[in-house]
């Protein structure tokens, strides 16, 4: 089993090396196989099995006109026919569509740098595409992109901001004082990264849910300490210092466990529910999630997260009883 992975690479590396084969050869037709193997960075012995197999290599059908074929004279090597491998890349139809589906979104997304080169290599798709790119479809991404473009100024600007925001995980609205650092878009959503004065840490915030923020007179100056964080993995990133929750989960519930990053998901006795365990930003925030999914979410643990969820239904029905004004 450990040794898959090394295998797959392998076979990766040697598709690469047997596609570049055929423009190199047909640039220099008549090398010394010793030569090519020098200059391709392989064994002269790595570099004839490369040969074989492009020999049975070429378009669908497979037919002695459809292969790739090639001359040994000695030593040395010359490609006769390349089986259209030569000719420019045309897209399908579907890949066309695909592409272009792709860079529309791409030039609609918010936070997303160098805009006008997207829009034109868009042009010159859709351009060389023809009716292939004439998709009827339109795409708009949500995540206020008037708003984007004037924080990416404040960003510009130099100057330290302070801002209202809504904290959803607390359910609260704060101000604080911040030095920016940079915009990002993860998942479709536009981020300011800042150093915050008030938790004295670098913090993400969401742009959309930047209330409002003034510049203020003195400039922007991230402590030394101060590190963007890695979002390769995107923005939540559980850690063992985050609260740990264990939920029972039936079946109409289970799309959780694709939408939440999960610590692990068991089968529970009954073969019916599952046992979730996750890691939450805070307990009020999992209190919050839970209180609006459906009777097939049961708390398992902690305990003060099922009292605090009994609580508050508690207070709830408690309402419904007081006859209104």
């Amino acid at each position: 089993m450990t040794a898959a992975p090394s295998a797959s690479r392998a076979s990766a590396d040697r598709l690469g090396r047997v596609l570049n084969l055929v423009p190199y050869l047909l640039a220099r037709p008549g090398i010394a196989i010793v030569e090519a193997a020098a200059d391709l960075g392989v064994s002269e012995k790595q570099l004839r099995e490369d040969l074989e197999l492009l020999w049975v290599c070429g378009l669908p059908g497979y037919g002695p006109g459809d292969l790739i074929d090639m001359a040994f004279d000695g030593d040395n090597v010359t490609i006769t026919y390349d089986a259209g491998i030569g000719k420019p890349l045309r897209l399908t139809p579907d890949e066309a569509l695909a592409l272009v589906v792709a860079l529309r979104m791409l030039a609609e997304t918010p936070g997303t740098g160098n805009r006008d080169a997207i829009e034109r290599a868009l042009a010159k798709i859709e351009s060389a595409a023809g009716a292939d790119a004439d998709a009827p479809v339109a795409v708009r991404m949500s995540g206020n992109a008037k708003k984007v473009d004037r924080v990416r100024g404040a960003l510009e600007s130099g100057k330290a901001l302070r801002i209202t925001y809504y904290t959803a995980s607390r359910d609260e609205t704060t101000d604080r004082v911040i030095d920016p650092i940079r915009v990002v878009n993860v998942d479709g959503w536009a981020y300011l990264e800042a150093w915050c004065r008030r938790a004295e840490a670098t913090r993400l915030f969401r742009v959309d849910r930047i209330d409002g923020w003034t510049e203020l007179d003195e400039p922007a100056v991230p402590p030394a300490e101060a590190r963007p964080h890695d979002l390769s993995a995107g923005v939540f990133r559980p850690g063992e210092e985050l609260p740990l929750i264990t939920l029972r989960v039936g079946r109409s519930e289970r799309w959780i466990t694709e939408y939440y990053p999960c610590e692990s998901v068991e089968r529970g006795a009954s073969g019916e529910d599952w046992l979730v365990t996750m890691r939450v930003t805070d307990l009020g925030w999992a209190r919050r999630l839970i209180l609006g999914l459906g009777p097939e979410v049961t708390v398992v643990s902690p305990p003060e997260l099922i009292t605090g969820i009994r609580e508050q239904a508690a207070a709830a029905l408690a309402a419904y009883s007081v006859p209104s004004a």
